[in-house]
């Protein structure tokens, strides 16, 4: 399993780490209107998974908003944003944005995509940050957890597994 500190202290990731080559585990979470979302949604499209403890916060806003902005320049990529945050605060942060093609999910109902995806942290029932790339065959083509909680991922490393994912 990866290894992974939020503020400099060690967590535990429950669930299986997933690796470049496999394919990508389904998942369930809720869309902002409470409707289920599974990975077979956005089927056929290359997918950027940018997961974050909380998109209120300065880091997970400013990875939400970057990987948003640059994946609309690529073209028939589809960015999912998932959170253990409440669908209403998703909904209310988006509001707020001003960001229009934000797709912000949440795991809070059965923490479906942390245990599949090895991101739900034991101690604080939050998501690691975390990113993954699918491609359009459902084959996962890039992972990324990042090892520390409070950190940036590797943005450029991310965007250019999306574009050859295409």
């Amino acid at each position: 399993m990866a290894s992974v500190t939020f503020k400099n202290n060690p967590v535990t990731l429950i669930g299986s780490e997933v690796k470049v080559g496999e394919k990508a585990p389904n998942f369930t979470v809720l869309a902002n209107d409470l409707s289920p979302v599974t990975l077979e949604t956005s089927a056929g499209k290359v997918r950027l998974i940018s997961v974050v403890p909380s998109v209120d916060t300065g880091v997970c806003d400013a990875q939400t908003r970057r990987f948003n902005e640059e994946a609309t320049n690529i073209g028939n990529v589809e960015v999912l944003t998932i959170s253990m945050d409440l669908p209403f605060a998703q909904k209310r942060w988006c509001a707020a944005s001003g960001l229009e093609n934000v797709h912000t999910f949440s795991d809070h109902r059965d923490a479906s995509f942390g245990e599949a995806y090895g991101v739900l942290m034991q101690e604080l029932r939050l998501l690691a940050r975390a990113v993954f790339v699918v491609d359009s065959n459902d084959v996962v083509t890039y992972v990324e957890y990042v090892s520390e909680g409070t950190s940036h991922p590797n943005y450029e490393a991310a965007i250019e597994a999306v574009k050859a994912a295409k």
